[in-house]
Protein backbone atom coordinates (compact mmCIF):
# COMPACT_ATOMS: atom_id res chain seq x y z
CA UNK A 1 0.00 0.00 0.00
CA UNK A 2 0.83 3.57 -0.31
CA UNK A 3 1.31 5.90 3.14
CA UNK A 4 2.33 9.86 3.62
CA UNK A 5 6.24 9.12 4.97
CA UNK A 6 8.40 11.62 6.68
CA UNK A 7 11.66 12.13 5.00
CA UNK A 8 12.81 14.07 7.95
CA UNK A 9 11.28 16.07 10.52
CA UNK A 10 10.78 19.76 9.44
CA UNK A 11 8.27 21.95 6.77
CA UNK A 12 4.82 20.15 5.49
CA UNK A 13 7.47 19.58 2.58
CA UNK A 14 9.02 16.58 4.22
CA UNK A 15 6.04 14.90 3.93
CA UNK A 16 5.63 12.42 0.74
CA UNK A 17 3.51 9.61 -0.64
CA UNK A 18 5.23 6.37 -0.92
CA UNK A 19 5.22 2.29 -0.87
CA UNK A 20 5.23 0.97 2.91
CA UNK A 21 4.28 -2.73 4.25
CA UNK A 22 0.38 -3.72 3.99
CA UNK A 23 -1.07 -3.76 7.71
CA UNK A 24 -2.11 -6.45 9.41
CA UNK A 25 -4.69 -6.87 11.90
CA UNK A 26 -3.81 -8.05 15.03
CA UNK A 27 -6.33 -10.08 17.13
CA UNK A 28 -9.14 -7.72 18.44
CA UNK A 29 -8.63 -5.14 15.38
CA UNK A 30 -9.93 -4.66 11.70
CA UNK A 31 -8.36 -3.56 8.79
CA UNK A 32 -10.06 -0.18 7.29
CA UNK A 33 -9.29 0.64 3.43
CA UNK A 34 -9.06 4.35 3.80
CA UNK A 35 -11.50 6.99 2.01
CA UNK A 36 -10.64 9.67 3.96
CA UNK A 37 -8.20 11.20 6.61
CA UNK A 38 -8.42 14.47 8.35
CA UNK A 39 -5.37 17.09 9.68
CA UNK A 40 -4.85 17.61 13.16
CA UNK A 41 -2.71 19.93 14.97
CA UNK A 42 -1.07 17.02 16.55
CA UNK A 43 -0.20 15.84 12.55
CA UNK A 44 1.63 19.31 12.51
CA UNK A 45 3.54 18.99 16.09
CA UNK A 46 4.26 14.96 15.03
CA UNK A 47 5.88 16.15 11.15
CA UNK A 48 8.29 18.56 13.29
CA UNK A 49 9.40 16.53 15.59
CA UNK A 50 7.71 17.25 18.80
CA UNK A 51 5.16 14.88 19.42
CA UNK A 52 6.21 11.33 19.06
CA UNK A 53 3.71 8.66 18.53
CA UNK A 54 2.50 6.65 21.73
CA UNK A 55 4.34 2.77 22.25
CA UNK A 56 3.10 0.74 19.80
CA UNK A 57 1.37 3.50 17.51
CA UNK A 58 1.71 3.70 13.87
CA UNK A 59 4.72 6.59 13.02
CA UNK A 60 2.27 6.98 9.65
CA UNK A 61 0.52 10.38 10.22
CA UNK A 62 -2.87 11.10 10.87
CA UNK A 63 -5.72 10.00 14.06
CA UNK A 64 -8.39 9.34 12.40
CA UNK A 65 -10.00 8.37 9.27
CA UNK A 66 -13.42 7.27 7.05
CA UNK A 67 -13.80 4.21 4.83
CA UNK A 68 -14.76 0.47 4.10
CA UNK A 69 -13.89 -2.21 6.83
CA UNK A 70 -11.59 -4.65 4.94
CA UNK A 71 -10.56 -7.34 7.05
CA UNK A 72 -11.18 -8.97 10.38
CA UNK A 73 -8.94 -9.53 13.00
CA UNK A 74 -9.60 -12.85 14.99
CA UNK A 75 -12.08 -12.41 17.82
CA UNK A 76 -13.97 -9.21 16.27
CA UNK A 77 -17.76 -10.35 15.87
CA UNK A 78 -19.67 -6.62 15.61
CA UNK A 79 -18.75 -5.46 12.38
CA UNK A 80 -18.25 -6.98 8.79
CA UNK A 81 -16.90 -6.78 5.76
CA UNK A 82 -17.72 -3.83 3.67
CA UNK A 83 -19.17 -1.69 6.43
CA UNK A 84 -18.82 1.76 6.09
CA UNK A 85 -16.99 3.61 9.20
CA UNK A 86 -14.80 6.03 11.09
CA UNK A 87 -12.10 5.58 13.42
CA UNK A 88 -10.54 7.45 15.89
CA UNK A 89 -6.48 6.31 15.36
CA UNK A 90 -3.17 6.23 17.35
CA UNK A 91 -1.57 7.29 14.13
CA UNK A 92 -1.71 5.81 10.31
CA UNK A 93 -4.29 7.59 9.05
CA UNK A 94 -2.18 9.38 6.19
CA UNK A 95 -2.55 5.91 4.53
CA UNK A 96 -4.65 3.35 1.63
CA UNK A 97 -5.09 1.10 4.89
CA UNK A 98 -5.25 1.08 8.45
CA UNK A 99 -4.66 -1.16 11.24
CA UNK A 100 -7.47 0.10 14.24
CA UNK A 101 -8.85 -1.77 17.30
CA UNK A 102 -12.34 -2.63 16.59
CA UNK A 103 -13.71 -0.98 19.73
CA UNK A 104 -12.65 2.64 18.23
CA UNK A 105 -14.29 1.87 15.24
CA UNK A 106 -17.71 4.07 15.02
CA UNK A 107 -20.57 3.51 11.61
CA UNK A 108 -20.58 6.64 9.17
CA UNK A 109 -23.92 8.22 10.51
CA UNK A 110 -26.99 8.07 8.45
CA UNK A 111 -27.51 10.79 5.81
CA UNK A 112 -23.10 11.65 5.91
CA UNK A 113 -20.89 11.55 3.33
CA UNK A 114 -18.11 9.09 3.62
CA UNK A 115 -15.26 11.39 3.06
CA UNK A 116 -16.97 14.23 5.38
CA UNK A 117 -16.83 11.61 8.39
CA UNK A 118 -13.44 11.61 8.55
CA UNK A 119 -13.45 15.22 10.13
CA UNK A 120 -15.38 13.70 13.16
CA UNK A 121 -13.79 11.00 15.38
CA UNK A 122 -10.88 13.12 16.95
CA UNK A 123 -13.04 16.42 17.52
CA UNK A 124 -16.23 14.50 18.97
CA UNK A 125 -14.23 11.93 21.23
CA UNK A 126 -11.85 15.12 22.82
CA UNK A 127 -15.39 17.24 23.20
CA UNK A 128 -17.21 14.18 24.83
CA UNK A 129 -14.53 12.91 26.83
CA UNK A 130 -14.19 16.44 28.39
CA UNK A 131 -16.67 18.93 28.33
CA UNK A 132 -19.88 16.24 28.73
CA UNK A 133 -17.94 13.07 30.52
CA UNK A 134 -15.99 14.95 32.62
CA UNK A 135 -17.15 18.38 32.18
CA UNK A 136 -21.31 17.17 32.81
CA UNK A 137 -22.22 20.03 30.22
CA UNK A 138 -26.00 20.26 30.34
CA UNK A 139 -28.28 23.08 29.88
CA UNK A 140 -28.21 25.85 31.91
CA UNK A 141 -24.47 25.71 32.10
CA UNK A 142 -22.04 28.27 30.67
CA UNK A 143 -18.78 26.88 28.58
CA UNK A 144 -16.09 29.10 27.45
CA UNK A 145 -14.47 27.04 24.18
CA UNK A 146 -11.06 28.64 23.24
CA UNK A 147 -10.30 28.55 19.56
CA UNK A 148 -14.17 28.72 18.62
CA UNK A 149 -13.01 28.37 15.33
CA UNK A 150 -10.81 25.66 14.92
CA UNK A 151 -12.01 21.63 14.29
CA UNK A 152 -12.56 21.28 18.15
CA UNK A 153 -14.10 24.59 18.62
CA UNK A 154 -17.15 24.49 15.72
CA UNK A 155 -17.74 20.75 17.16
CA UNK A 156 -17.81 21.77 20.89
CA UNK A 157 -20.08 25.09 19.66
CA UNK A 158 -22.77 22.38 18.26
CA UNK A 159 -22.80 19.79 21.00
CA UNK A 160 -22.78 22.80 24.00
CA UNK A 161 -25.77 24.07 22.41
CA UNK A 162 -27.31 20.56 21.51
CA UNK A 163 -27.21 19.62 25.53
CA UNK A 164 -28.46 23.10 26.35
CA UNK A 165 -25.43 25.51 27.54
CA UNK A 166 -24.89 29.10 26.72
CA UNK A 167 -21.81 29.62 24.68
CA UNK A 168 -19.20 31.60 24.90
CA UNK A 169 -15.89 31.76 22.47
CA UNK A 170 -12.92 33.17 21.79
CA UNK A 171 -11.39 33.22 18.45
CA UNK A 172 -8.63 36.12 16.60
CA UNK A 173 -11.18 37.31 13.53
CA UNK A 174 -14.20 38.48 12.61
CA UNK A 175 -14.56 35.70 10.60
CA UNK A 176 -13.99 33.07 12.80
CA UNK A 177 -16.01 34.82 15.09
CA UNK A 178 -19.00 35.44 12.73
CA UNK A 179 -19.16 31.56 11.70
CA UNK A 180 -18.87 30.90 15.52
CA UNK A 181 -22.00 32.88 15.94
CA UNK A 182 -23.65 30.71 13.03
CA UNK A 183 -23.31 27.80 14.64
CA UNK A 184 -25.07 29.61 17.54
CA UNK A 185 -22.21 30.86 19.74
CA UNK A 186 -23.80 33.60 22.33
CA UNK A 187 -20.76 35.56 23.46
CA UNK A 188 -18.21 36.65 20.81
CA UNK A 189 -14.87 37.46 22.01
CA UNK A 190 -12.23 38.19 19.80
CA UNK A 191 -8.50 37.63 22.00
CA UNK A 192 -6.34 40.06 19.76
CA UNK A 193 -8.78 43.06 21.39
CA UNK A 194 -10.69 42.35 24.38
CA UNK A 195 -10.45 40.07 27.26
CA UNK A 196 -12.69 36.91 27.94
CA UNK A 197 -12.58 37.42 31.89
CA UNK A 198 -14.54 40.85 31.47
CA UNK A 199 -16.98 39.34 28.99
CA UNK A 200 -18.00 36.50 31.60
CA UNK A 201 -18.82 38.47 34.62
CA UNK A 202 -20.53 35.84 36.35
CA UNK A 203 -18.26 32.94 34.89
CA UNK A 204 -17.95 29.95 33.00
CA UNK A 205 -19.07 26.35 34.91
CA UNK A 206 -16.56 24.76 31.75
CA UNK A 207 -14.05 26.16 29.94
CA UNK A 208 -12.06 24.01 27.02
CA UNK A 209 -8.89 25.32 27.04
CA UNK A 210 -5.95 25.09 23.99
CA UNK A 211 -3.91 26.98 25.14
CA UNK A 212 -2.18 26.08 28.70
CA UNK A 213 0.42 28.07 30.78
CA UNK A 214 -0.48 31.70 29.10
CA UNK A 215 -4.04 31.77 29.73
CA UNK A 216 -4.31 29.72 32.92
CA UNK A 217 -4.05 33.21 35.68
CA UNK A 218 -7.36 34.32 33.67
CA UNK A 219 -8.78 31.22 32.68
CA UNK A 220 -8.94 31.06 36.76
CA UNK A 221 -10.53 34.67 36.93
CA UNK A 222 -13.42 33.43 34.13
CA UNK A 223 -14.33 30.24 36.21
CA UNK A 224 -17.82 30.42 37.80
CA UNK A 225 -18.20 28.94 41.59
CA UNK A 226 -17.58 24.92 41.07
CA UNK A 227 -16.43 25.60 37.81
CA UNK A 228 -14.00 23.13 35.69
CA UNK A 229 -11.03 24.13 33.92
CA UNK A 230 -10.16 21.46 31.31
CA UNK A 231 -6.89 21.78 29.28
CA UNK A 232 -6.34 19.64 25.74
CA UNK A 233 -3.58 22.07 24.47
CA UNK A 234 -0.40 23.83 25.55
CA UNK A 235 -0.56 26.29 22.29
CA UNK A 236 0.48 29.41 24.91
CA UNK A 237 3.38 26.75 26.56
CA UNK A 238 3.75 23.98 29.57
CA UNK A 239 4.88 26.05 32.55
CA UNK A 240 2.13 28.94 34.66
CA UNK A 241 1.97 29.90 37.64
CA UNK A 242 -1.01 29.19 39.35
CA UNK A 243 -2.60 31.08 42.44
CA UNK A 244 -4.30 28.18 44.46
CA UNK A 245 -5.79 31.18 46.98
CA UNK A 246 -8.23 31.82 43.32
CA UNK A 247 -9.24 28.68 42.82
CA UNK A 248 -9.33 27.56 46.60
CA UNK A 249 -11.98 30.76 46.33
CA UNK A 250 -13.97 29.78 43.24
CA UNK A 251 -13.43 26.02 44.54
CA UNK A 252 -12.32 25.25 41.05
CA UNK A 253 -10.85 22.47 39.20
CA UNK A 254 -8.34 22.30 36.75
CA UNK A 255 -8.19 18.63 34.93
CA UNK A 256 -5.78 18.18 31.74
CA UNK A 257 -6.15 15.20 29.61
CA UNK A 258 -5.04 13.98 26.21
CA UNK A 259 -6.52 11.75 23.89
CA UNK A 260 -3.62 9.69 21.99
CA UNK A 261 -2.37 8.23 24.68
CA UNK A 262 -5.39 6.64 26.77
CA UNK A 263 -5.62 3.08 27.23
CA UNK A 264 -7.52 1.31 24.54
CA UNK A 265 -9.96 -0.79 26.99
CA UNK A 266 -10.74 0.03 30.48
CA UNK A 267 -11.23 3.43 32.83
CA UNK A 268 -11.13 6.66 30.88
CA UNK A 269 -10.64 4.82 27.64
CA UNK A 270 -11.15 5.05 24.21
CA UNK A 271 -13.58 2.07 23.81
CA UNK A 272 -15.84 3.70 26.72
CA UNK A 273 -15.38 7.16 24.95
CA UNK A 274 -16.46 5.50 21.79
CA UNK A 275 -19.66 3.62 23.11
CA UNK A 276 -20.79 6.13 24.42
CA UNK A 277 -20.52 8.51 21.77
CA UNK A 278 -22.28 5.96 19.37
CA UNK A 279 -24.93 6.17 22.08
CA UNK A 280 -25.54 9.35 22.59
CA UNK A 281 -23.69 11.59 20.42
CA UNK A 282 -24.26 10.13 17.07
CA UNK A 283 -28.58 10.66 16.80
CA UNK A 284 -27.58 14.15 17.36
CA UNK A 285 -25.52 13.90 14.08
CA UNK A 286 -28.05 11.85 12.07
CA UNK A 287 -30.77 14.19 13.75
CA UNK A 288 -28.45 17.29 11.87
CA UNK A 289 -28.19 19.35 15.52
CA UNK A 290 -24.48 18.20 14.88
CA UNK A 291 -22.37 18.04 11.72
CA UNK A 292 -18.51 18.29 11.01
CA UNK A 293 -17.49 21.47 9.85
CA UNK A 294 -15.03 20.78 6.82
CA UNK A 295 -12.95 24.08 5.40
CA UNK A 296 -11.54 22.40 2.30
CA UNK A 297 -10.89 18.67 1.13
CA UNK A 298 -7.45 18.10 -0.53
CA UNK A 299 -5.76 14.76 -2.44
CA UNK A 300 -3.79 13.00 0.26
CA UNK A 301 -0.53 14.12 -2.50
CA UNK A 302 -1.48 17.70 -1.23
CA UNK A 303 -1.27 16.76 2.42
CA UNK A 304 1.66 19.46 2.74
CA UNK A 305 -1.37 22.42 1.85
CA UNK A 306 -3.66 21.04 3.85
CA UNK A 307 -0.86 21.24 7.01
CA UNK A 308 -0.36 24.97 5.45
CA UNK A 309 -4.26 25.92 5.71
CA UNK A 310 -4.75 24.11 9.11
CA UNK A 311 -1.81 26.31 10.22
CA UNK A 312 -3.32 30.09 8.75
CA UNK A 313 -6.99 30.55 8.96
CA UNK A 314 -8.46 27.64 8.33
CA UNK A 315 -12.00 26.97 10.07
CA UNK A 316 -13.23 23.76 10.85
CA UNK A 317 -11.47 20.71 9.61
CA UNK A 318 -8.79 19.65 6.49
CA UNK A 319 -9.96 16.33 4.70
CA UNK A 320 -7.88 14.63 2.73
CA UNK A 321 -9.37 12.20 0.20
CA UNK A 322 -7.11 8.51 0.36
CA UNK A 323 -9.14 6.74 -1.80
Amino acid sequence: MHAITLTEFGSPDVMQWTEVPDPRPAPGQVIVDVAATAVNRADLMQRQGKYPPPPGASDILGLECSGVVAELGDGVHHWKVGDRVCALLAGGGYAEQVAVPSTQLLPVPAGLDLHAAAALPEVASTVWSNLVQFGGMRSGHTVLIHGGGSGIGTHAIQVAKALGATVAVTAGSTAKLDFCASLGADILVNYKTEDFVDALPNGADLILDNMGAKYLERNVNALAKDGKLITIGMQGGVKGELNFGALLAKRGTIHAAGLRGRPETGPSSKADIVADMTERLWPMIEEGRVAPIVHAELPIADAAEGHRLLDADAIGKVILRVG
